[in-house]
């Protein structure tokens, strides 16, 4: 398992780094990223934190540094993920239009836009949206997450349609979210993929580490 959207207590998550390092050690994860929501008055902070803790970890299970663009108006995203860049982050993650919470209509192409690395929930996606994904390199996410994963069988069908990668995450934010690969795989299939089509979207997580990372 490589899940790179996960959450601590930088942001809205009920555990520690090092404590989700661990669980997801537990669970099977090979590769995790912490991916802490933020904006424009917190990204060097959490940014930092997140780096600084990743430096410093001994875990078995490899943590990289990530943020997830949170709300921010599309026209200040690309501003943000620079900012996220510049404080050494690996992995950026863009808060999609998830259909659960009033995202601003726009997100999803201006944080395409904005090159991050995977557009997280990103709700009825259009077919030109998708596409744009495609042409750009950035992953779009089926994930775990309650409420968020709703619309992860039009996601995958979209996503499919337009060539465009995709990546499987839970977006956890408590121990119950984690989930192992057997689980992984059940929920990607109920989105209405084949088992094929499961493992290789868990092989394009490891694809992006390999980018992201350098080393697998």
């Amino acid at each position: 398992m490589i899940d790179l959207h996960m959450h601590t207590v930088f942001s809205d998550g009920e555990l520690i780094p090092a404590e989700l390092a661990r669980r997801a050690e537990v669970v099977g994860c090979r590769y995790i990223a912490i991916t802490d929501h933020v904006d424009q008055s917190n990204v060097e902070h959490v940014a930092g934190s997140i780096v600084r803790f990743c430096s410093e970890d001994q875990h078995k299970v490899k943590v990289l540094p990530g943020v997830e663009i949170t709300h921010v108006t599309p026209a200040e995203i690309a501003d943000v993920v620079k900012r996220a860049r510049k404080s050494g982050v690996k992995i950026v993650v863009a808060h999609g239009e998830t259909i659960v919470e009033p995202v601003e209509r726009g997100t999803n192409d201006a944080a395409i836009d904005a090159g991050v690395n995977i557009l997280a929930h990103p709700g009825m996606i259009t077919p030109e949206t998708a596409a744009h994904a495609a042409k750009a390199g950035v992953f779009l996410e089926i994930t775990a997450r309650g409420g968020h994963s709703y619309s992860n069988g039009h996601v995958a069908r979209t996503a499919l349609e337009a060539g465009a990668k995709m990546v499987f995450n839970t977006d956890s934010h408590s121990p119950h979210d984690l989930v192992d690969r057997e689980r992984a795989i059940k929920i990607i299939m109920a989105a209405g993929l084949s088992f094929v089509q499961a493992q290789e979207i868990l092989a394009n997580s490891q694809k992006l580490v390999e980018a992201c990372s350098g080393a697998l």
